[in-house]
């Protein structure tokens, strides 16, 4: 079966050629590459697992966080750590984070924006459906953490909020 560093190249390497989709298929499952018209040139992946007779689960020990490819996420990270008073609005699942709801709409919030509890923050899409994150806190989004189009894992922080 693929790593998930392997399948994290495929993609890569599918959002970057002419193709649309990719379909690989093996013993022990197979798996799907597709660019979403929805979301021009964003890759989804779907993974279908065949039957095991024995259950196997990989330590999340071994999973590795997703790398961040800019200066100014990987500053925000930094910025998580240097203000505990922030509030971090966090991932509540692993999947794919969108800032608007469709790829021409604007972006929920962005830097300055104030936010209420239940609030709609950003779209967290997760096998085939999106998923709407809500504020959990009353404040103004100091920082966001995550660029759109990015897999987020569980428990990553995507925003800071100063709290009212």
């Amino acid at each position: 079966m693929l790593t998930i560093e392997d399948i994290k190249t495929l993609i890569k390497e599918l959002d970057s050629s002419s193709l649309s989709e990719l379909k690989l298929e093996a013993e022990d499952g197979k798996i799907t590459l597709r660019k979403a018209d929805a979301f021009a040139g964003k890759v989804k992946t779907i993974v279908e697992a065949a039957p095991q007779t024995t259950a196997v689960q990989a330590p999340s020990a071994q999973l590795e966080p997703q790398s961040n490819t800019s200066a100014e996420p990987a500053a925000a990270e930094a910025n998580t750590d240097a203000d505990p008073s922030l509030h971090k609005i966090t991932a509540p699942m692993v999947g794919t984070f969108y800032s608007s709801s469709s790829p021409d709409a604007d972006a929920f919030v962005s830097k300055g924006s104030k936010v209420d509890k239940k609030s709609v923050v950003c779209i967290v899409e997760a096998m085939k459906l999106f998923n709407e994150i809500e504020a959990d806190c009353k404040g103004t989004i100091v920082d966001v953490l995550v660029e759109d189009g990015q897999l987020v894992e569980y428990g990553q922080p995507l925003f800071l909020v100063k709290e009212d």
